[in-house]
């Protein structure tokens, strides 16, 4: 399972006292103002920000973190990601899954088939969709319906499902 979730990216720097506009890539866009800290990816090394301060314009977040200042300070840190710990998250309901566990997972048929691993999940504004890469290379899209998905297991991170007539067309 994933220690680490993304819950933005760092579009670019707000004015110029070092706030940075974020992008949000969690479901709940507010939840910025329940954070006191994030940690920052550098692709180098991942450093702890102490979040100072958070306004939302539009559909992005902006952030001011203690350890910056100016606006000098933080223009190398756009296209960065922004992380928290699993600690952190936002707690799951009942039947609720991180994303970021199930990609990866081996997909299997109800007949017992190999169909290819789960590689990304599209969310739709009806319901989500898995992409599976099959051996062959191709990408298969399947609704996560009750009608498709049969079974999720996250700690074996194997996904049962039922191929509906006219998903491998």
């Amino acid at each position: 399972m994933e220690k680490y979730f993304r819950v933005g990216v760092i579009a670019n720097t707000h004015g110029v006292r070092g706030e940075v506009k974020v992008y949000p890539t969690t479901d709940d866009v507010k939840r910025f103002s329940d954070l006191k800290e994030v940690i920052l990816d550098t692709k180098k090394e991942q450093k702890v920000l102490h979040v100072t301060g958070v306004k939302y314009f539009k559909n992005m977040a902006i952030l001011r973190f203690a350890e910056f200042d100016n606006m000098d300070q933080v223009i190398p840190l756009k296209g960065m990601d922004l992380l928290v710990d699993r600690e952190h998250a936002i707690p799951l309901e009942e039947g609720e899954y991180y994303i970021a566990d199930i990609i990866g997972s081996r997909v299997v048929t109800d007949a017992d088939e190999e169909l290819g691993t789960l590689t990304d999940v599209l969310q739709t504004g009806a319901n989500d969709v898995y992409i599976v890469k099959t051996a062959s290379g191709k990408e298969v899209l399947l609704p996560v319906i009750e009608e498709c998905v049969l079974d999720r297991d996250l700690e074996k991170k194997v996904v049962t499902v039922h191929l509906m007539k006219g998903l491998m067309e």
